[in-house]
């Protein structure tokens, strides 16, 4: 008995609550996927290869074949028009055909999402939809090196480790009590969702903070409490909602912004047009989902508000120490941020696209002696750049196509839905598809790739300004935190075990009805001052 009882005490003395290496992304529990989850990813690969067989050589589509040649603008399409009717219309099966397979390969996860991404681009080269210059070209798309760029940028506070000095000496600096340790992440995931496009990153850099103060409030993965159901649901909504305030927040808002300028004829879509839109909306819903979460959900009792653990901070403080003083290449890579940041907010003054703007943050940052980080140092996730670089070539076949916009005519046509139906229904209709297809979808840039081109096509059809529909929709990206498979960073926290599933939807699921009924007063009131909706949702 005694020798159990040592070997227990043995292994509490091995996990020390306080040890921000105990919280590395590589120690955290691995969540095999089971029940329905398993399901979808056991039968999603024979589903989607019947759905393109079916679609492709069984279905009956001729209603959609009424493309008209004069407003594509794409090469590749014109020259198949001139090979016939008949021909063009098979064109339009197969990219059915590939885009509802694509669609359930990504949502099942049956393959890796890069993988399905390079079966999207060669299925489209042998289907004939697009040609071969033009499918591969996409890994090319300016948004792509945006992305890239980004990931360049992003490497230098990483590798430097300015982030996580910011984020320590804010809540050392400001973290005072529970309930201005949350005012702080509030504060580090809006600074951090400036300059550090990957929500994924974001959340792998801040875990172990948060999950440190955690403890010395008491909670820990064994023994669960509000404070840290809170701490690490708050952050898991600001890490996503901060993303949304700009348009270099996460590749999907720059996918969408993409087809929105493609849609309007414009090369790039705008930072301060998003921005000036979008920021504030971010704001104020990160400040409704602290009050949600903190007084009304998982309100804390007065034990839950007090450090539980006696020099809990003090191990926070050891750990900024350890940082040192602030290094010359930390200054150098945050002047570089910093710069890129201020030439991207001034798009609309100097012309320089954001691309243009990454590319010479990025060269800096590269450049010997003078540079902050070597290639070896950036931290590149190809096999996502693989995955955009699939998206951006569906997409570029379904402009091709011009699949979405004779969808929704044959769909309006057959539910008996005429231009005479009123702006707010469909702006009400889109708005609630797409904010809520976030609790079903795994990809924020697969969303963005269905539902904005159909809020475009939508508002093409009934002769609304594109960005009418289309921009409330993108603004609607970043929400993709009901369930622990909605979104990375949603799988990452969950492995902390603070928070049961029920929890999460609880919180998740009140945070978007409430982000719901936030965009129609947005589009009723900002986005109408700036001129996006016109006449506003309702009047």
């Amino acid at each position: 008995m005694a020798t159990n009882e040592n070997d227990i005490n043995k292994t509490a003395e091995v996990f020390d609550p306080l040890d921000m290496s105990n919280y590395r992304v590589e120690k955290l529990k691995k969540i095999k996927k089971a029940g329905f989850e398993r399901q979808m990813e056991i039968w999603g690969g024979p589903l989607a290869i019947l759905s393109f067989i079916l679609i492709y050589y069984f279905a009956d589509i001729s209603h959609l074949n009424n493309i008209n040649p004069e407003i594509l603008k794409d090469d590749a399409a014109k020259r198949l028009k001139d090979l016939g009717t008949e021909h063009f219309s098979r064109i339009n099966y197969a990219m059915l055909g590939i885009f509802v397979a694509s669609i359930i390969l990504w949502i099942t996860e049956a393959i890796p999402n890069y993988l399905t991404s390079l079966i999207v681009v060669i299925a489209m080269v042998l289907t004939g939809v697009t040609t071969e210059k033009n499918a591969y070209a996409q890994l090319g798309h300016p948004v792509m090196w945006l992305n890239i760029l980004s990931f360049v940028l992003a490497s230098m506070l990483v590798t430097t480790k300015a982030a996580k000095r910011f984020a320590l000496w804010f809540v050392l600096r400001f973290g005072k009590n529970a309930t201005w340790i949350f005012f702080s992440f509030i504060v580090i995931n809006i600074v951090l969702s400036i300059f550090i496009s990957a929500t994924t990153a974001k959340a792998t850099i801040l875990l172990p903070i948060f999950m440190v103060i955690a403890a010395i409030y008491g909670a820990t993965s064994d023994r669960r409490n509000n404070f840290g159901r809170n701490i690490v649901l708050q952050n898991l909504f600001q890490i996503n909602i901060g993303a949304s305030g700009f348009i270099t927040g996460s590749g999907a808002n720059l996918l969408a912004g993409s087809l929105i300028a493609g849609a309007l004829g414009q090369s790039m879509f705008g930072f301060q047009d998003w921005f000036f839109a979008a920021f504030p909306l971010c704001v104020i819903l990160i400040m409704i989902g602290w009050f949600v979460g903190t007084k009304i959900i998982f309100p804390m009792k007065k034990e839950e508000q007090v450090p539980q653990i006696e020099g809990g901070m003090q191990r926070l403080k050891k750990e900024y120490e350890a940082l040192g003083k602030m290094t010359f290449n930390e200054y150098k890579s945050i002047g570089i941020f910093v710069l890129v940041l201020i030439l991207w907010a001034t798009d609309k003054q100097h012309g320089i696209s954001q691309t243009a703007v990454a590319f010479l943050g990025a060269v800096v940052a590269l450049l010997p002696r003078i540079g902050v980080v070597k290639w070896n140092d950036v931290d590149i996730p190809w096999h996502l750049m693989l995955f955009s670089a699939g998206a951006y070539t569906l997409g570029a076949g379904l402009e091709a196509t011009d699949l979405p916009a004779s969808m929704i005519d044959a769909l309006f046509t057959h539910m008996g839905i005429t231009k005479e139906t009123p702006f707010w229904v469909l702006y009400l209709g889109m708005t609630f598809i797409m904010l809520f297809s976030g609790i079903l979808f795994q990809s924020k840039t697969m969303r963005a790739l269905i539902f904005v081109p159909m809020a475009i096509g939508i508002a093409q059809k009934f002769g609304y300004p594109v960005m009418s529909l289309s921009f409330p929709v993108a603004l609607l990206i970043e929400h993709v935190y009901v369930l622990p498979f909605n979104s990375k960073p949603s799988a990452l926290l969950y492995t902390t075990n603070h928070y049961s599933m029920s929890d999460s939807f609880k919180y998740g699921f009140t945070m978007m009805v409430i982000s719901w009924f936030m965009i129609i007063i947005w589009g009723e009131t900002v986005l109408r001052w700036l001129g996006y909706t016109a006449n506003g949702v309702f009047f």
